[in-house]
């Protein structure tokens, strides 16, 4: 789309805590060519990146577990099975992963693989997630993980076999969509064959 067919009339801005969310008027020119006006509110984080750590010769996985409230207050318990994630911050896609990997398994990998990247959620919030894939090995473990205290970080350091987490995406344990995306994609590439 071009720009030509977006005219935004008004801005407002509703939060700036922890991130910007924003409420927006604008016309859309339709595919008839004729003019629509539309109001729209967005939430902007940033963007993040997200990886899954996979031991081949094992058939094992890494993956977190961690408190999230906005699960809980749509009727989940809150505890959800996640691939590391965070926000890319001032860093590019491949060193934030790379760091948050470090601080919430206490793993360093070195072979990182970006790929794909994706918008999770593009009808409210702006954030593209990079994917990425990268093999670890039981001595890659600098430290126990678990993520920062300050940033009210409380992570659980799982290493599942591969079956089983695919299993569990099944059983509705893991109900987290970028976990589910890099579980589906390791998978369907044989990652771990």
């Amino acid at each position: 789309m071009t720009s030509e067919r977006l005219r935004i009339q008004e801005e407002t801005l509703l939060s700036d805590n922890w991130a910007i969310l924003k409420r927006t008027v604008f016309d859309y020119q339709r595919a008839d060519g004729s003019w629509q006006t539309l109001t729209r509110e967005t939430y902007n984080r940033g963007n993040g990146a997200t990886i899954l750590l996979y031991d081949r010769a094992r058939r094992t996985v890494i993956l977190t577990r961690q408190f999230r409230y906005p699960a809980y207050v749509n009727g989940h318990n809150g505890m959800l099975i996640e691939t590391c994630a965070g926000l890319l911050d001032a860093n590019d896609p491949e060193t934030a992963i790379r760091l948050e990997v470090e601080e919430e398994t206490g793993y360093r990998v070195s072979n990182v693989r970006r790929v794909f990247e994706l918008f999770m959620s593009p009808g409210s919030v702006t954030e593209r997630i990079y994917f990425f894939v990268a093999e670890y090995a039981a001595d890659d473990q600098i430290n126990a993980g678990g993520g920062l205290i300050a940033d009210g970080e409380d992570i659980g350091v799982l290493e599942l076999d591969f079956d089983r987490a695919c299993a569990m995406m099944h059983t509705g344990e893991i109900a987290d969509g970028k976990t589910v995306i890099l579980l589906q994609y390791a998978l369907i590439n044989g990652l771990l064959d």
